[in-house]
């Protein structure tokens, strides 16, 4: 972690006076002195890079890494990467996340964010599969508003996309635009008692449901729902180990998908899935 530190005058002493001004302790001057502005940057593997529930690099492992940025009023931002398959994203070889909002607390276990999502794949396009949806050039870009609430360790938030999502729409084999599609996210991260295992162990449950405002262009529904249950470690040093089941419903529709390099080549892009990851937070 890398902190940016601004010097701040804290006392200006005016003598003459038989009395003292009280002394000001350690803590105290560290926290006068604390800046407002926290910078982080990740780097981590993964054995399958699991996004809402499908895999993102056909069930092989990914490289990711990002960087963010938070303000002690509460707004923050980030980068993130990570590679993916260009058997699932025509000419496609890496997904980049930008994001900002801002975290707010009703009290010390309530707390609320707003923010926005937006996840680009340079050079990828429907129009480069083999054979392509359609003649026409449509992106694989999607943009996100999203609220949430929080108590303690459990979240919920929900997630529209602006654009089309991920560009499904005429273009990409749907029936039409799919703008208004959302995601619904359900997340519990139990910490475990120290008395009874080691300190800072989590168990991550989760639920979501992507509903999709479009059919297919053959009239099937793509809406699912993704579920995910894991445990995670952190190491002094900011070392992060973890392992997760997850799975992803509506098996008819993706369970026999094809490679947009290779139609005979075909992978279950949901199912289920057992994933590892390595993270180290700087």
């Amino acid at each position: 972690m890398s902190v940016l530190r601004t010097s701040y005058a804290l006392l200006t002493v005016l003598g003459l006076s038989a009395l003292a001004a009280a002394p000001v302790t350690a803590a105290e001057a560290d926290k006068a002195n604390a800046s407002p502005h926290t910078f982080t940057a990740n780097i981590g593997v993964v054995s399958n890079y699991i996004f809402r529930g499908l895999t993102q690099t056909w069930d092989k492992a990914a490289l990711q890494a990002g960087v963010d940025y938070s303000h002690a009023n509460g707004w923050y931002a980030g980068l993130w990467g990570s590679s993916i398959s260009d058997k699932q994203y025509a000419d496609g070889w890496m997904e980049l996340d930008l994001y900002g909002g801002y975290n707010g607390k009703f009290n010390d276990d309530w707390g609320w964010t707003v923010g926005v999502l937006g996840v680009y794949y340079p050079s990828a396009d429907y129009h480069k599969a083999t054979p392509p949806p359609s003649a026409k050039s449509q992106s694989y870009d999607n943009a996100e508003l999203n609220a949430g609430i929080s108590y303690q360790w459990v979240s919920a938030k929900v997630s529209v996309a602006v654009t089309d999502y991920f560009g499904a729409n005429s273009n990409s084999g749907y029936k039409e635009g799919s703008k208004g599609t959302t995601y619904w996210d359900l997340t519990a991260n139990i910490p475990l008692p120290e008395e009874t295992f080691t300190k800072d162990v989590t168990i991550p449950v989760h639920i979501g449901r992507t509903n999709y405002t479009t059919d297919t262009a053959a009239g099937i529904d793509p809406s699912y729902t993704d579920y995910k249950v894991g445990i995670s470690k952190t190491f002094d040093g900011g070392w992060n180990v973890g392992a997760a089941y997850t799975y992803a419903s509506n098996g008819a529709l993706y369970n026999n998908t094809s490679s947009v390099k290779n139609a005979t080549d075909r992978l279950d892009l949901g199912g289920s899935n057992v994933l590892l990851n390595l993270t180290k937070i700087f």
